[in-house]
């Protein structure tokens, strides 16, 4: 099977560190061209940049701000020339609790929201025209989703789970009104991941918590999950337009 991805350029959200670092080294690993964003960590994306190589450039923008996304994807197609593929991985984890001011709970929300949902959304939307401009080539998007988009959260984190389901809805409804254009749409619900995000929770609910419902004997790391974002990306799973894989240890099957 060939998993040479020298002819791509691709745009991965988020990848500074965690999973859209691992994404982006991978995709780099298979002979694509990166383009890197990140949102505040410009050291971290540098490093980034450097260890995929190939061309690889750094691309700021604060998602939470509809500015910044909105020229994300011009920005990139200006550098390049083509955009091939996104990869939708940044998000945001911001806890919702019960007892909340009601001013605190809103901003937390909106912040959630906006970054996991509404900057998706105005991402793809850019990319759709690029990718329908380019037809029938087409191009694909990978949506980082979460299990907690099927199966729920705590009551902390239900703002996160309610984002994630509404990213699983968009990327399945791409897939389903744009597969004539040449667009595939895939989403991942990763599980507990070993990222500073996970790490977050952990340290609040404990390790335990987030190991007791795994299948197997260890914690889900950033590369098992860009594994699969490889293969999504090298157009050998086209025909799965739509689907969701599930990458969380078997601790939530559906």
């Amino acid at each position: 099977m060939d998993l040479d991805l020298s002819n791509q350029t691709i745009l991965v959200t988020g990848a500074s560190r965690g999973i859209g670092r691992a994404a982006a080294e991978a995709l780099a690993d298979t002979g694509a061209t990166v383009a890197v964003h990140y949102g505040r960590s410009e050291d971290a994306a540098a490093e980034a940049v450097a260890a995929c190589g190939r061309g690889a450039r750094a691309f700021q923008a604060d998602l939470s701000t509809l500015e910044a996304t909105d020229a994300l994807i011009e920005r990139v197609v200006d550098a390049y020339g083509r955009l091939d593929a996104l990869v939708l991985n940044a998000g945001v984890a911001v806890p919702t609790p019960l007892d909340d001011d009601t001013q605190s709970w809103g901003d937390a929300w909106a912040e959630t929201m906006h970054v996991n949902l509404r900057a998706p959304e105005l991402l793809c939307r850019h990319a759709l025209d690029h990718f329908r401009s380019r037809s029938p080539s087409g191009g694909r998007i990978i949506s980082v989703a979460s299990r907690a988009a099927f199966r729920g959260d705590t009551p902390d984190y239900m703002t996160y789970a309610a984002s994630k389901a509404g990213l699983v809805a968009l990327t399945r409804s791409i897939a389903r009104e744009f597969g004539t254009d040449g667009v595939k749409a895939f989403t991942l619900a990763p599980g507990f991941t070993r990222t500073d995000m996970a790490q977050d929770f952990i340290e609040e609910y404990g390790e335990a918590h987030a190991t007791s419902d795994l299948a197997l004997n260890e914690l889900t790391e950033p590369a098992d999950v860009a594994a699969v974002v490889v293969f999504l990306a090298s157009g050998h799973a086209d025909h799965a337009t739509g689907t969701t894989v599930d990458v969380n240890a078997g601790s939530y099957v559906h």
